[in-house]
């Protein structure tokens, strides 16, 4: 018979390659994984690995039983919790996944309102940038995501790709463009429950000195199409990329970081001109640069869309209802 224990035994393996890098990820000895591999291998009567001169691969059968194993695990994740939650929510678990800027703004009031109001629920936190949170989500490891994605920029899908010479560093960039784009358009929710939180806007840092840094008004994006660029992650540069070729240009990225406070050091420093998150803003000082409003070709504000993301089966579990309650409610009181 398969059992659970078995099938995460499996999922651990299929993701870090090993029985011993398994055997660390589930806080466990590497003897024991491979005991429990040879159990569930009994179970089934057929190998389900098969090493290789790379490492450890799954068989076609275990790559078939990890695809069920993900469901199954999710189900099981989900009867957990609803029992737990029977007595009235005095016992339970919640586990987020969030990007870090609003793990820095929303989680914080969420939980903080919902141990208030049901101490005995549990909650934890760990960190992850869609699409690795949605991944995370699916494969049972959370309950819920706080996710974003970028709406699509006018005009963006239109614009040609560029055609340069082969081996270029702007063929490199213009490829490293493209995947980006192709991140921040990728993102399906369709088998998701989505609880929509807040609209983001992104706001365009400047140095303190630059031209425009005085206006008093937004900025388009054609009156930065001159300037040099610092970009985020991959998402956002995703993003940034569609916006510009939707204001006729494409962004010279000179620098790339996920580190927020060094992408306002790098423009405090006059290297180039950056668009950051709402968010982002308000969890790193801004000395040194000029924020500015930030319109898109179209003329209206740009923005990203942040929200709460869970399985239709863990949507009715109450202590994740009341969770993606409590989020809804940071957000709105914001």
């Amino acid at each position: 018979m398969i059992e659970a224990r078995h099938l995460r035994v499996l999922r651990s393996v299929a993701r870090t390659g090993s029985f011993s890098a398994a055997a660390r990820e589930l806080g466990c000895t590497q003897p024991a994984i491979s005991q429990q591999m040879k159990a569930l291998e009994k179970s089934v009567d057929t190998p389900l690995v098969v090493r290789s001169g790379r490492g450890m691969q799954l068989s076609e059968a275990g790559r078939i039983l990890l695809k069920h194993a993900t469901g199954i695990l999710a189900g099981l994740s989900a009867a957990e919790e609803e029992v737990a939650a029977i007595a009235g929510l005095r016992a339970g678990r919640v586990r987020l996944v969030s990007f870090p800027t609003a793990s820095s703004t929303l989680v914080p009031p969420a939980v903080a309102r919902l141990r208030d109001s049901h101490p005995g629920v549990r909650v934890s936190l760990v960190e992850a940038e869609p699409p690795e949170s949605l991944a995370m989500l699916r494969g049972g490891e959370c309950e819920v995501a706080l996710a974003f994605r970028y709406p699509q920029a006018p005009g963006s899908a239109h614009v040609p790709a560029p055609a340069p010479a082969h081996g270029t560093p702007r063929e490199a960039r213009a490829e490293a463009n493209l995947e980006a784009q192709q991140l921040s358009a990728g993102a399906d929710w369709s088998d998701l429950v989505v609880t929509p939180l807040l609209d983001d806007p992104l706001v365009g840092l400047l140095p303190a000195g630059h031209p425009l840094a005085g206006r008093g008004g937004p900025v388009g994006l054609s009156e930065l199409a001159a300037e040099q660029w610092i970009a985020g992650c991959p998402q956002c540069r995703g993003h940034l990329v569609e916006l510009c070729a939707g204001a006729g240009f494409e962004p010279r990225i000179d620098f790339a970081t996920d580190d927020y406070p060094a992408v306002v050091g790098l423009v405090a420093a006059g290297l180039g001109v950056a668009v950051l998150p709402g968010l982002a803003l308000e969890s790193v000082r801004s000395d040194g640069v000029a924020p500015v409003a930030v319109h898109a070709a179209s003329g209206a504000p740009a923005v990203r869309q942040v929200v709460a993301l869970t399985l239709p089966d863990l949507a009715e579990v109450p202590a994740v209802a009341l969770m993606l309650e409590r989020l809804a409610g940071a957000a709105a009181g914001r």
